[in-house]
C-alpha cells in the first residue's frame, strides 16, 4: 500500500502527515496493504483558483477538514467526478467568512491541535475506505463517504460532476453548427400536460444537490412548514461576482414536500445554468458593427436610460463599435444561427467589465426535450411583457371567474386563500399575441397590511395558465402580512421613494404597504364593462377547435408563427449543462428582441424607455394612441 499527502499549505508533518501513516497501518492490518490512499487537509486554499490537480490511477482520495473525513471520489483518470470537484463543490457550499478567506487572498489557520490523529480513528477510517473501493459507485452519480471522526457515524452523498473542474469538464465549442435547434416530434404523457413525461419519472436524488458537503445547489434544502397552501421547499447557492457572494434561491411550491424538492432542483439546476456557460467554451468577441445582421441586437432588447449611467458611471453603456463577447444562438423563425450577446442570455458572466445591462432568468427554461424547454421558455418572455404592458401602461384587463375553472384544486385553492382574508382574481392578459396570458391578483379584503401580491402565467391551455399564477400568489400572499409587518419602515421607505427599490424582491414586498394600492387601481378599481370570462373563453383553438396538440412540436411551432407573424424573432441559446444531460434534461435560454424585458431595481427598467410600451396597446386596439409619458404607471412593477 502507498499513501501520500498533500494539504496546500498545511503544516507539515502535521495533521495530515500523522492520519497518512496511522491510515496506512490501519489498512496493512486490516488486509488492504494494496489499496493506494492519497490523504489532503481542505481549506487551505482556494480550490477555484487551482489548475488541473494531477491525479493516480487506482487512488482513493481521503480529505479531512474539521471532524470529517471524506472517502471518494475514486474514478480511473480522466473520469468524471474527480477529486477536483469535491474540492470546489466543498468550497462552494462553506459559510461566506471561509469562502472569503480562501477567494479573496486571505489566508486560514488551524484553531488548535487536531485531536482526531489517533489509532482508533484511523481504524474506522481504513474500513471505510476499505467499504467503499470494494463497491461500484451509485449511478447517475458516485457517492463520496463521510466519517464523522468525533461519533464515528458514517454518512454519503452523491457528488455531481463540476462542469468547470479544470481536471476532468469536457465543454465543447461553442460554434454556429452546434447552434442548430431541429424540431423533433415530443408527445405528451398525458392529456392537459405540456411536459413529455411527469415529474416522478426523473431520476433527481435531492441530496446530489443539496446536502452539506458537496450539494451541486446548496447545503441545504428548507421546508417551508410556515406556509398554508401550498409544501414550499427554498434552497440556495453562492456564486462569486466580484468581492461579494451572490446568492441564489430556488424551490418548488407544490402539494407534497417530496414534489417541491425535486421541482426546486430543476429550478435550481435552471438558474445555475443560466447564469454562466459552463458546458460550452465561448470564443466569439467582436462588435455589432463586424457582425451586423447575423447577431442580436442589443438596442432591441433594451438598454439602460442615459440617467441611469450617469449615477452609475462603472457600468459602461453599449455601442454598435464596443467589443463584447458573443455566443451562438439560432433564430426559429428564420432557421439560421444567430450571435447573441453573451450577457443578454448568461446573466452572470464573467467580465463585470461588459455587463451594460443586467439580465435575469427571464426566459430561461428547462424540460424533457429541446422542445419542451424552448416552449416553456417562450411562455415566460410572453407572461411577462404582457404584464409589464398592462402595468406600465395602466390598462385595464377583462376579469376572469375562478369558479368556472374545470380544476377542482384551482377552486379549493381559491377557497383556502378567502380563508386567509385575501380574495383571488384573475385577469386576461392577452394583449399581442393570441396565446392565453394570465395575471393574478391576492388582494387583502380589509386592505391591511399585506395588501396584495401578483403573479402570471401563459401557455396554451387556459387552466394551466391560471393555475401558474394561482400557484404564485397563493404561495407569497399567505406570508405577506407576516413579512410585510417584520420589514415594515424599510418598505414604507420604499413605497415614499421608489429609488429605494433596488432588488428583486422589493418589487412585490413593497405592495405589502396598503398605501401602494392606489397603483393597482386601473386594474382592481376599473368598472365592469361586462360580465366575467369563464377560464375556457382563453382558450386558442386550432382548425379543427382543439385549444392544444397532443404533440409539444406542434404547440411549440403554432406560438413561435404567431410571435413571427407580429414581427419577432423567436432566438434560442442552448445552456444546457453535462449534469443535466445525464438526467435526460434540457435548457434553453429564449429571447424575442422588442418584447418588453423584465428588470429589477426602479432605476433599471429598460421596458420605460423602449418603444412597444408606447405603441403595443394602441396596434392591439385597446387604445386610440400610442401612449404618452403621463400616461404610464409612475410605479415600480409588482412582479415576484
Amino acid at each position: 500500500m502507498s499513501v501520500s499527502t498533500t494539504a496546500r499549505s498545511a503544516p507539515a508533518p502535521g495533521p495530515v502527515r500523522l492520519v497518512a501513516d496511522l491510515l496506512r497501518t490501519a489498512l496493512d492490518g486490516q488486509g488492504h496493504g494494496d489499496l493506494a490512499v492519497s490523504v489532503r487537509a481542505l481549506g487551505f486554499g482556494d480550490a477555484f483558483a487551482e489548475g488541473r490537480s494531477p491525479r493516480t490511477q487506482g487512488t482513493v482520495p481521503v480529505h479531512l477538514y474539521a471532524r470529517q473525513a471524506i472517502v471518494g471520489p475514486f474514478p480511473g483518470d480522466g473520469a468524471s467526478p474527480c477529486p477536483q470537484c469535491l474540492t470546489r463543490r466543498w468550497q462552494a457550499v462553506r459559510s461566506v467568512a471561509l469562502r472569503d478567506a480562501l477567494e479573496l487572498g486571505g489566508a486560514t489557520h488551524e484553531s488548535g491541535p487536531w485531536p482526531y490523529a489517533v489509532p482508533f480513528a484511523a481504524d474506522a477510517l481504513a474500513s471505510l475506505v476499505a467499504q467503499a473501493h470494494a463497491h461500484p459507485a451509485r449511478e447517475p452519480f458516485p457517492d463520496v463517504h463521510v466519517l464523522d471522526l468525533e461519533s464515528l457515524s458514517v454518512r454519503r452523498y452523491p457528488l455531481v460532476p463540476d462542469p468547470q473542474c479544470p481536471a476532468c469538464s469536457r465543454p465543447v465549442p461553442d460554434t454556429p453548427e452546434g447552434a442548430v435547434v431541429t424540431l423533433a416530434p415530443a408527445p405528451k404523457h398525458a392529456p392537459g400536460t405540456f411536459r413529455l413525461r411527469s415529474i416522478e419519472a426523473y431520476d433527481i436524488d435531492v441530496a446530489a444537490f443539496a446536502n452539506p458537503v458537496c450539494g451541486a445547489l446548496g447545503p441545504s434544502v428548507v421546508q417551508d412548514v410556515s406556509s398554508t397552501s401550498t409544501s414550499a421547499t427554498i434552497g440556495c447557492f453562492s456564486m462569486r461576482s466580484g468581492e461579494y457572494l451572490r446568492e441564489t434561491f430556488w424551490g418548488g411550491h407544490a402539494s407534497s414536500f417530496d414534489t417541491s424538492a425535486r421541482i426546486g432542483v430543476l429550478e435550481g439546476l435552471e438558474r445555475y445554468a443560466g447564469m454562466r456557460a459552463r458546458g460550452k467554451r465561448t470564443t466569439v468577441t467582436g462588435t455589432l458593427d463586424e457582425f451586423g445582421a447575423d447577431a442580436v441586437d442589443p438596442r432591441q432588447v433594451g438598454l439602460y436610460s442615459e440617467a441611469f449611467h450617469r449615477e452609475n458611471p462603472h457600468v459602461l453603456p453599449f455601442t454598435p463599435d464596443r467589443e463584447i463577447p458573443w455566443v451562438w444562438g439560432y433564430s426559429l423563425r428564420d432557421r439560421a444561427p444567430r450571435l447573441v450577446p453573451e450577457i443578454l442570455t448568461y446573466y452572470h458572466a464573467p467580465g463585470l467589465e461588459n455587463r451594460f445591462v443586467q439580465e435575469s432568468s427571464n426566459g430561461c427554461a428547462s424540460g424533457g426535450c429541446v422542445e419542451e424547454a424552448v416552449y416553456f421558455g417562450l411562455m415566460e418572455v410572453v407572461e411577462r411583457d404582457a404584464f409589464l404592458l398592462a402595468w406600465y401602461g395602466r390598462q385595464p384587463l377583462p376579469e376572469i371567474d375562478p369558479a368556472t375553472s374545470a380544476r377542482p384544486a384551482t377552486r379549493h385553492m381559491v377557497d383556502r386563500l378567502a380563508m386567509y382574508g385575501y380574495r383571488a382574481r384573475f385577469f386576461d392578459t392577452r394583449i399581442t399575441f393570441p396565446i392565453p396570458v394570465v395575471t393574478g391578483v391576492a388582494e387583502r379584503v380589509d386592505g391591511g397590511l399585506g395588501r396584495m401580491c401578483f403573479g402570471a402565467g401563459a401557455g396554451l391551455d387556459p387552466e394551466s395558465a391560471l393555475d401558474a399564477a394561482l400557484c404564485e400568489i397563493a404561495t407569497d400572499a399567505v406570508n405577506l402580512q407576516g413579512r410585510s409587518l417584520r420589514d415594515e419602515a424599510r418598505l414604507r421607505a420604499m413605497a415614499e421613494d421608489f429609488s429605494r427599490v433596488t432588488a428583486l424582491h422589493d418589487h412585490p414586498l413593497v405592495y405589502g404597504i396598503p398605501e401602494m394600492g392606489v397603483h393597482a387601481d386601473f386594474l382592481l378599481r376599473a368598472p365592469a364593462t361586462r360580465p366575467p370570462l369563464a377560464v375556457s373563453d382563453l382558450a386558442w383553438p386550432d382548425d379543427c377547435g382543439a385549444p392544444a396538440s397532443a404533440d409539444l412540436r406542434d404547440d411549440l411551432e403554432r406560438c413561435v408563427a404567431a410571435v413571427a407573424a407580429a414581427g419577432f424573432d423567436v432566438v434560442v441559446v442552448d445552456q444546457t449543462l453535462p449534469e443535466q444531460r445525464r438526467l435526460g434534461l434540457h435548457t434553453f435560454s429564449v429571447l424575442v428582441p422588442g418584447l418588453l424585458p423584465i428588470d429589477f431595481g426602479w432605476s433599471r427598467q429598460r421596458a420605460l424607455g423602449m418603444p412597444r410600451l408606447r405603441t403595443a396597446l394602441r396596434e392591439a386596439g385597446l387604445r386610440e394612441r400610442d401612449l404618452e409619458p403621463a400616461d404610464l404607471n409612475p410605479a415600480p412593477h409588482p412582479f415576484p
